[in-house]
């Protein structure tokens, strides 16, 4: 068998190509995730520097 041939029949990498793509997709899924929770974190920020800025501080008792 030619050493071409044994290359396209060998099955070694496999599982690295296996996980390479599982990987990647995890990490696609948490940057798209970690887009839509930025987003609503930076809404309640602003919503409670809105609130605290509105407060009235009463140095007198």
């Amino acid at each position: 068998m030619s050493a071409a041939l044994k290359f396209w029949a060998s099955e070694d990498g496999a599982v690295t190509v296996d996980w390479v793509i599982l990987a990647a997709g995890v990490i696609g899924l948490a940057l798209a995730s970690m887009g839509v929770v930025m987003d609503g974190t930076e809404d309640l920020t602003n919503d409670v520097d809105a609130e605290l800025s509105s407060q009235l501080i009463s140095t007198s008792f």
